[in-house]
């Protein structure tokens, strides 16, 4: 994991410090149970008995006494598109200034995408990129270009002084991106899944569609652990706001944290199961615990499909 402590702490180059977690994350996997993950090898497969040993690559069996075929660009590339939601409830906790060590959920989603397309990168992976809130804001289909990589950065770097107060259906826009995503993709939604109107089911309905053409589907389901799920506040009488709807209440947070963390842990555990029904990765993200869920996530998905 990388070691933020020696970095300044004011986001002023998202493609730089999203170099920075990848490589800390990369050395990280060396010392984890996920060590045998590595970028520097997905270009090969395990040797099977029987096949040609025509693509069998001997230096690389110098090197580990195991053998790897070759795999080839057009084999190896895959499609990867980032969608992420820019509501106004992904904008808390409000912050006057993003940094390093103060991100709210719409900026760790914009530093984990930045890693995602960095590591995508080294990987020649091609990667495109949705936003959307009230309104559909941006998209981009999948490239593998340097100049295609650096605007979507450029689109991520803007979201970390984005100032959004739109609520959003996020129903709606997944039907629309599922439309737009032709081709077989590898897809990372990352939202905190907050609805104004709209029951589950819907919702699920459009996870559903995005998992139409055989997209493969990985949910990062952001959220701030501490207040949103644990609703640990001091107990100071406080007025609550919901950013989305502007209701408001007034109550002593103490008073209410069993109940609430009761109910929270049932809305987690409904959306884990609907995932697992309807083969989607549902991956809990708390936004104060860095981006190695985020990144071993794409790297276990990789080497499922290409070993």
């Amino acid at each position: 994991m990388i070691d933020l402590k020696n970095t300044s702490s004011e986001i002023k180059n998202l493609e730089l410090l999203a170099k920075q977690v990848v490589e800390g994350f990369i050395t990280g996997m060396h010392k984890s149970p996920f060590h045998g993950f590595s970028v520097e090898f997905s270009e090969h497969k395990l040797y099977n008995k029987g096949e040609s040993t025509r693509h069998i690559d001997w230096k690389l069996f110098a090197k580990t006494e195991k053998l790897y075929i070759k795999k080839y660009e057009e084999e190896t590339n895959l499609r990867c598109h980032l969608i992420i939601d820019n509501s106004a409830s992904m904008h808390y906790p409000i912050l006057k200034n993003q940094s390093i060590h103060n991100l709210n959920k719409i900026g760790f989603s914009a530093v984990a995408a930045a890693s995602l397309i960095e590591i995508l990168k080294k990987q020649r992976d091609a990667v495109g990129l949705s936003i959307y809130s009230d309104t559909y804001e941006y998209y981009a289909p999948e490239k593998g270009s340097e100049r295609h990589r650096k605007m979507l950065l450029n689109q991520l770097e803007s979201l970390l002084t984005s100032n959004s107060k739109a609520s959003t259906e996020t129903y709606k826009y997944l039907h629309e991106i599922a439309e737009n995503i032709h081709r077989r993709s590898l897809i990372f939604l990352f939202t905190d899944m907050f609805q104004t109107s709209k029951d589950d089911e819907e919702l699920f309905d459009a996870l559903k569609h995005l998992k139409f053409n055989k997209h493969e589907v990985i949910l990062f389901h952001t959220y701030d652990k501490k207040t949103e799920f644990s609703f640990n506040f001091d107990n100071k009488p406080k007025k609550f706001i919901d950013v989305e709807t502007g209701d408001e209440i007034n109550l002593h947070a103490e008073n209410v944290q069993e109940d609430y963390t009761n109910l929270s842990s049932k809305f987690f555990n409904n959306l884990k199961n609907k995932c697992l029904q309807y083969k989607i990765d549902y991956i809990p993200v708390d936004i104060n615990e860095g981006y190695n869920k985020v990144l071993t996530a794409y790297l276990i998905s990789r080497q499922k499909k290409y070993n």
